[in-house]
């Protein structure tokens, strides 16, 4: 019999291989499912996330996860503007990490128009004009739709009508959405006509109020405080903004629904 050589073995080089699998890779994670959509909110303490140990001050941003399936990025905090959440760098980082299919919820005005602080805080009208317009730029940019929000009302009644807390910047705010034809959520008028609903004695629940008797954890010395939320104020501020995400038409109202869970 004539002897039969044992084939030769096929060397690929190391670097073609790798190139090979990075391939293969990338194939795959493009088969695969796409990352859900997410929904980020860029603002001010009216919308973060609070501890368990300032309870029960809440945000609306932290109640709106109640009402959709989709990652809630709330990246809303305590005494910002737009101009030092643009400073401070929370603007890039929201940049850094949205994408494609998500929604960004953008609502700022309370602190810019702090005249008490105005190297920290304050925002000339045309630089929040600006600023807005840069959200909005930047959202549609990474492919992510942009909403407007109006700031939410103070709790303020004046014969018997709860008057306009921020004007200037509420104008602004609608005039920035009419012109670069961004989905506005008017949250300052459907804040102010919640509050008048429940009245000046009804509404107080919905703002922290409390005596030491209380016994609120985060407030052992009691509060009065007609800005910020109790969670039974947080849960109606995000039904309104879910309510105007729904009339938007956007792909994020097709995902908005209460969920049973939380109460």
């Amino acid at each position: 019999m004539i002897p039969i050589a044992p084939p030769r073995p096929i060397r690929i080089p190391y670097e073609s291989f790798m190139g090979q699998a990075g391939l293969l890779v990338t194939a795959l994670l493009l088969m695969g499912a796409a990352p859900a959509p997410r929904i980020f909110i860029a603002g001010d303490s009216t919308a973060q996330d609070y501890k368990a140990d300032k309870a029960p001050q809440s945000g609306w941003g932290t109640a709106l996860r109640c009402w959709t399936a989709q990652p809630v990025e709330n990246r809303a905090i305590g005494g910002r503007s737009t101009r030092s959440f643009i400073e401070q760098g929370r603007f890039d980082r929201i940049a850094s990490d949205i994408g494609p299919g998500d929604t960004l919820l953008i609502q700022f005005g309370h602190n810019d128009a702090d005249t008490k602080k105005m190297a920290e805080r304050f925002t000339p009208i045309p630089d929040y004009i600006t600023n807005l317009r840069r959200f909005i730029e930047m959202a549609r940019e990474h492919g992510a739709s942009p909403v407007v929000i109006t700031p939410v009302t103070r709790r303020s009644f004046k014969d018997g009508h709860v008057p306009r807390s921020f004007p200037l910047y509420e104008d602004a705010a609608k005039q920035v959405a009419e012109q670069t034809k961004t989905p506005l959520i008017d949250l300052a008028a459907l804040s102010r006509r919640w509050v008048k609903r429940a009245g000046d004695a009804g509404s107080r629940r919905f703002y922290l109020h409390a005596t030491p008797a209380d016994n609120w954890p985060g407030f052992p010395k009691g509060v009065d405080d007609d800005v910020h939320f109790s969670k039974t104020g947080a849960d109606g501020v995000a039904a309104l903004i879910a309510g105007g995400l729904r009339r938007t038409g956007l792909p994020v109202a097709k995902t908005l629904r209460r969920t049973p869970s939380c109460g």
